[in-house]
């Protein structure tokens, strides 16, 4: 994936404004808003990384648990036709509909690799 980094589990966005001659970023995937910036790739790095660590810190401060992206469960909408199928064909394969879903998303991330 381009325009991302990671740093502790988290991933951040990153953008470059020319006319600020700036790289900018924010943490994806939370509710809780963490940006970063730099002039500099390792700029760029350091604050992404002091955000992270002051956000953990933060939230260890405030007896509040941070946010982690992806935890493994999701919400997702789909056409109630498209469930019914889905669901019926998870049941015709022994398997739960959680288990389905896993698959169906692991064949499609392999397809695109």
């Amino acid at each position: 994936m381009k325009n991302v980094m990671t740093y502790r589990n988290y991933i951040g966005t990153v953008s470059f404004s020319e006319e600020d001659g700036l790289f900018y970023g924010k943490v994806v995937g939370i509710t809780d808003s963490i940006s970063f910036e730099g002039e500099s790739v390792s700029e760029l790095t350091q604050d992404f990384h002091d955000a992270i660590d002051e956000y953990i810190e933060f939230c260890k401060d405030n007896n509040k648990e941070p946010q982690q992206q992806y935890k493994g469960s999701f919400n997702v909408r789909i056409n109630p036709d498209l469930h019914r199928r889905a669901s019926l064909m998870a049941q015709s394969m022994n398997i739960s509909l959680n288990s389905f879903v896993e698959q169906s998303v692991k064949n499609q991330l392999a397809q695109s690799s």
